[in-house]
């Protein structure tokens, strides 16, 4: 995009000359690209050293350390799925809602950005008991389902041996009380 000057003489984009706030890709994210309390410094071996496939799932997570391979302020905190690796960075396929429509974007993020994603933990452990419970179910001759349902309401009880005490207010005196009676 080319930047017009505008009557003001402060070419649009920017923020010289107090015209507003400026529209640089990392623009307002110092404190959301800052690193965490206690985790500056060095980078860990362990990010370079992660091996990534086609498919897995990454969340996005800018290193603010690391400016080469930094997806937008967008895709912070997103998580997608890969569809292409390269030697230093990995391409991410992450859902954007534009306009009325969700569409599939296709980033290439630098490794530094992403790390992998937890999200399916549950499922592939839920997936290994089921497979187990229609093992056994199988091996008793029934079959069973393996549908998550829904926690429903406590059962109900009854409370007893509450008892009713009435209690009434003592009746201010203020004689008594700046004699030191009470």
């Amino acid at each position: 995009m080319k930047a017009v000057p505008d009557p003001t003489g402060s070419v649009s984009g920017t923020s010289i000359g107090g015209s507003g706030s400026g529209t640089a890709m990392i623009r307002g994210t110092r404190d959301l690209f800052s690193r965490p309390f206690r985790k500056k410094g060095y980078i860990a071996i362990t990010t370079y050293l992660r091996t990534y496939k086609v498919g897995d799932f990454v969340d996005i997570k800018v290193n603010g350390a690391i400016h080469k391979g930094m997806p937008h302020k967008f895709y912070h905190g997103r998580t997608g799925k890969v569809w292409n690796v390269t030697k230093r960075a990995i391409g991410v396929e992450v859902n954007k809602q534009v306009r009325g429509k969700i569409i599939r974007k296709r980033i290439h993020v630098r490794i530094e950005h992403v790390q992998p994603s937890r999200c399916r933990e549950e499922l592939k452990l839920r997936k290994v008991q089921n497979d187990k419970l229609k093992a056994e179910a199988k091996a008793r001759g029934e079959r069973i389902s393996t549908k998550r349902q829904p926690e429903g309401p406590k059962p109900g009880f009854m409370v007893e041996g509450a008892t009713l005490e009435t209690v009434t207010p003592i009746p201010y005196d203020v004689v008594n009380d700046l004699k030191g009676g009470y």
